[in-house]
């Protein structure tokens, strides 16, 4: 059954979010009339094989990357446009009630630490804007750095406004390729904290790729299957990452297949699913170990992202933390809605000239708002 025509008057955006993991494109049109925020459609599109090989080969340093770069740059927005368009066809939305998309872009790289930080998201927003008739706001992350920040996260600010209590002490965790937590105190005069944990997905879906060409571990069960090495676990958790204090952001530039195999000193000697079963511990663990450091009395953990269809990374979570571990769907939201649901609410924050940023998550030096805005 076709979806009810939203109002002319109603206050939509679209988010548009791909993650570190490159599956796919997810669009999110969100109505942040009140009570808002109030998602309306979800439409997902999967990357062609040719474009995600293109967008992890630009991932990693190569040969002549600045043609690669061009190509992939128009080749992203052409992708989100039809995300777009497939968005709107779902939910019987016309372009002219959007008031803009926020679009977060093909992260293709991400230094926080370098001489001179940068990050890097592809997707050129003219070309968004052209072909959809919708303004855009992105480049989301670059103004946050100018600031002295990491550039990332930037969901925290829509987890406090979705999920902030009174009544307890939440976390926050996105299990992207990529594990965050966003720290929310009962508290109201309590900053809202938060920052990247590790490795959620990223090098279990790597390790699965290469070795049985599969996208992902299918419900963790590949991972069940192994032992966990502990010898190769104390070696992936002493990584000074995991001992850096927050603020603090990280990606596959650091957590990929060749970082693993600067740890694996006898590869041949260990069966291939035990590496699995300790990259799964790997994510836990390192995140287990964050909540308990930096959110001690923590009353409730609320999961979103890919990683909460993985049963085996989801008991360990369970298994290993004191509160209550559960997913965003137990809150009315599918837990792979949430991001691409941030964008929109930042492409607001922007056109409402409000910040997107919160300082004590990124370490930026104030709040600033975030992105350039791209008129249809």
């Amino acid at each position: 059954m076709r979806a009810r025509q939203p109002p002319v008057s109603a206050d939509l955006y679209i988010g548009l979010m791909s993650g570190t993991s490159i599956d796919g494109i997810d669009a999110a049109l969100v109505d942040f009339a009140p009570p808002g925020p109030k998602l309306l459609g979800h439409y997902h599109q999967p990357w062609p094989p040719a474009v995600r090989d293109l967008l992890k080969q630009l991932s990693q340093p190569g040969d002549n990357e600045i043609e690669q770069l061009g190509v992939a740059d128009i080749s992203v927005a052409s992708h989100f446009a039809e995300a777009v368009a497939g968005l709107l066809c779902q939910t019987g939305t016309q372009a002219r009630q959007v008031r803009a998309i926020g679009s977060h872009g093909q992260t293709i790289r991400h230094r926080p630490d370098a001489a001179h930080p940068f990050t890097l998201q592809l997707g050129d927003p003219n070309h968004l804007a052209e072909k959809t008739g919708i303004t855009v706001v992105a480049d989301f992350r670059r103004r946050d750095m100018a600031a002295g920040g990491e550039g990332a996260p930037l969901a925290p600010g829509f987890h406090a406004a979705c999920w902030r209590n009174a009544a307890e002490f939440r976390v926050i965790l996105n299990l992207g390729g990529i594990a965050n937590i966003t720290l929310l105190p009962a508290n109201a005069a309590t900053p809202v904290t938060g920052f990247d944990t590790g490795p959620a997905n990223t090098l279990m879906d790597g390790w699965v790729g290469c070795v049985q060409k599969r996208p992902f571990d299918e419900q963790g069960a590949w991972a069940a299957s192994g032992q966990v090495i502990d010898e190769l676990l104390d070696r992936l958790l002493g990584d000074a990452y995991f001992k850096r204090p927050p603020p603090k952001s990280t990606g596959p530039e650091l957590f990929n297949l060749d970082w693993l195999r600067r740890h694996l000193l006898e590869p041949s000697h260990h069966r291939a699913e035990d590496i699995q079963a300790s990259l799964c511990a790997l994510s836990s663990r390192s995140i287990i170990q964050a909540i308990k450091q930096y959110a001690p009395g923590c009353e409730r953990v609320i999961c979103c992202g890919g990683g909460t269809k993985n049963p085996t990374l989801m008991n360990q979570l369970r298994q290993g933390l004191d509160a209550p571990v559960e997913t965003s769907a137990e809150y009315g939201i599918d837990p792979d809605h949430i991001e691409a649901m941030a964008f929109a609410w930042l492409a607001r924050q922007t056109l409402q000239q409000l910040p997107g940023n919160l300082p004590e998550v990124t370490g930026a030096r104030h709040p600033v708002i975030l992105g350039g805005i791209y008129q249809a």
